[in-house]
């Protein structure tokens, strides 16, 4: 297939009240895309209707290979997904719950205590397997939801908010989990408010509001809203450096705070020797340069800050 996730024009409608509106985009297999937006923004009900669980008002869409509204069956048995709630049973065990759903799944009778053992495995669950799910932690049971989103070996994944209020020891599991899974070839499509997280786990990024405010990678959306820059720290006070590095042709700007420089250039990798000599000849002592690097949250604040 072409695009693991393709979408034209989908929209979402409740009682006249548009959720999701128009939106279009194309995710690449085996990469994580991140879904970024404020609560309310129309989020779950994308995901709601990539997954056959809603269907769309208008637009189309193809998962996994599957046209939605054409082969439902079909997707659903394609996709994996972790919904918010991970609408477990408390008085099964981990091993239970998950035979369970590999029935509910489909999954050939033969491969199910395999498929069982693999995941509870993998999630570092399988020495609590027989134990009463209600008595599990909170990232203990998310894990599990995670195991049971997978069961079937999908080659789309959705996870809603997957290490959302975990401990930092389980959040750090999940997200090493999903770099496996990526580096199996799956495609995640990984809703979250955790932005260093998706900064850290994305191969591009949706920033979502009803609409789709802007998408790319998370480095081409720094360049795009922010540009690049480099930030030199020197010896002494900053400000005396300034009008120099204005007068620099490829300089677009400059700020000075205490012993930083912090300048737009229009191509720091190959500007920065240039700047540095410069700075050098106007007497200045460089203790370091780095590059200037805008944060995700810098950027979903300026995107989503703008369309309130």
């Amino acid at each position: 297939m072409a695009h693991a996730i393709e979408t034209h024009g989908l929209t979402r409608r409740f009682d006249g009240r548009v959720a999701v509106e128009g939106l279009s985009l194309t995710i690449e297999p085996g990469t994580v895309f991140g879904f970024l937006g404020p609560n309310g923004a129309g989020k779950t009900t994308t995901v709601r209707m990539l997954a056959a669980l809603i269907a769309p008002t208008d637009g189309d869409a193809i998962v996994a290979g599957h046209a939605l509204g054409v082969d439902d069956t079909a997707l659903r048995r394609s996709v994996g997904i972790l919904t918010e709630q991970p609408g477990l049973y408390d008085r099964l065990s981990a091993r239970q719950n998950l035979r369970y759903f590999a029935r509910l799944y489909d999954l050939e009778p033969a491969r199910v205590d395999a498929q069982v053992e693999r995941y509870l495995h993998l999630l570092d669950l399988w020495d609590r397997r027989d134990e009463p799910v209600g008595t599990f932690s909170k990232g203990m049971r998310q894990k599990l939801a995670i195991a049971r989103a997978l069961l079937h070996e999908p080659t789309v994944v959705f996870l809603d908010e997957p290490t959302a209020a975990l401990d930092p020891e389980a959040a750090r599991t999940v997200r090493q989990f999903v770099k496996g899974l990526r580096a199996e070839g799956r495609t995640i499509f990984l809703t979250t408010h955790n932005l260093p997280e998706a900064d850290e786990l994305c191969d591009s990024i949706g920033i979502f509001q009803r609409k789709l405010l802007r998408m790319g990678s998370p480095g081409e959306l720094r360049a795009g809203l922010f540009g690049a820059g480099t930030i030199v720290r020197v010896v002494g006070d900053a400000a005396r450096y300034v009008p120099m590095a204005r007068s620099l042709a490829f300089v677009r700007g400059v700020h000075a705070e205490g012993e930083a420089l912090t300048m737009e250039l229009d191509d720091p990798d190959a500007r920065n020797p240039d700047l540095v000599d410069a700075l050098k000849a106007a007497g200045a002592r460089i203790r370091y340069v780095e590059r200037l690097q805008h944060s995700l949250e810098d950027v979903y604040l300026r995107l989503v800050g703008g369309h309130k």
